[in-house]
């Protein structure tokens, strides 16, 4: 890095760079750019995302919750209308997508991280008028909404589709493995079907290039569904993936 700074006459800040080992705690070495010892992180925030070396991204998740709880109690507040449709709509646009920014990177398998997320819109919507004795989801129901669980998932799908078809820069290559016509146990379904891999971590088992396969393969596509992205955007959302979440909805 610094033969290559040097060559394109950039300089690097150095106070600006850090070192975090993923997976590897054990290992605390700094590592020496041009003779500065580069500090070792645990985690740190790249792109409004907080990246911890395991991996988990629990403190992402509760930044982001106690934020949207903030933001969503503003609503409550500061809304002098209790119009129920008023109020819904306002979270959808203030307080949603807080949840599910960049949600592909760090969607958690975790019932309690799922529960945490879900426990903003679950106490927001309980909030609205008449809506306090009814469960969540049948309030959910009634405001028209989805589960955030399955909201993640529908952007996973989503964003499977844009890689597979071109529409990102991400290889598809590198990030999936099409099923071929030696796999017979693939042959049912659309024909953009993902093979599944092997893993041993979790931490990879549970990436999105990986949990995303199964609902992926049991899509009821056809082939007018995959002609663009708007064709498959509204195909995916009338599509019922309440198997592939842990809240069953």
């Amino acid at each position: 890095i610094y033969d290559w700074s040097n060559m394109w006459q950039l300089q690097i800040s150095y106070r600006k760079c850090k070192v975090m080992y993923i997976g590897n705690l054990e290992c605390n070495t700094g590592l020496l750019l041009n003779g500065n010892v580069l500090p070792v992180m645990n985690e740190f925030k790249d792109l409004g995302i907080v990246v911890d070396a395991r991996l988990t991204f629990e403190n992402h998740i509760n930044e982001i919750v106690k934020r949207a709880f903030a933001r969503a109690n503003l609503i409550h507040k500061c809304f002098l209308s209790r119009d129920v449709a008023t109020l819904t709509r306002a979270f959808c646009v203030y307080v949603r997508p807080m949840l599910e920014y960049a949600s592909c990177i760090w969607s958690p398998h975790q019932l309690g991280s799922i529960k945490k997320l879900e426990s903003v819109q679950r106490k927001f919507t309980k909030r609205l008028r008449n809506f306090a004795s009814l469960d969540y989801k049948t309030r959910l129901q009634q405001l028209g909404l989805e589960s955030l669980e399955v909201r993640r998932l529908r952007q996973d799908l989503l964003y499977t589709y844009k890689i597979l078809f071109g529409h990102v820069s991400t290889d598809a290559v590198n990030a999936f493995e099409l099923v071929s016509s030696v796999h017979s146990s693939f042959t049912r379904g659309h024909g953009y079907k993902l093979f599944p891999r092997q893993n041993r971590l979790n931490s990879r088992k549970y990436f999105f290039t990986e949990r995303v396969i199964n609902p992926w393969n049991s899509l009821p596509a056809e082939p007018k569904d995959f002609k663009s992205v708007t064709a498959f955007t509204h195909f995916v959302n009338d599509v019922d993936l309440s198997r592939f979440v842990s809240l069953g909805f």
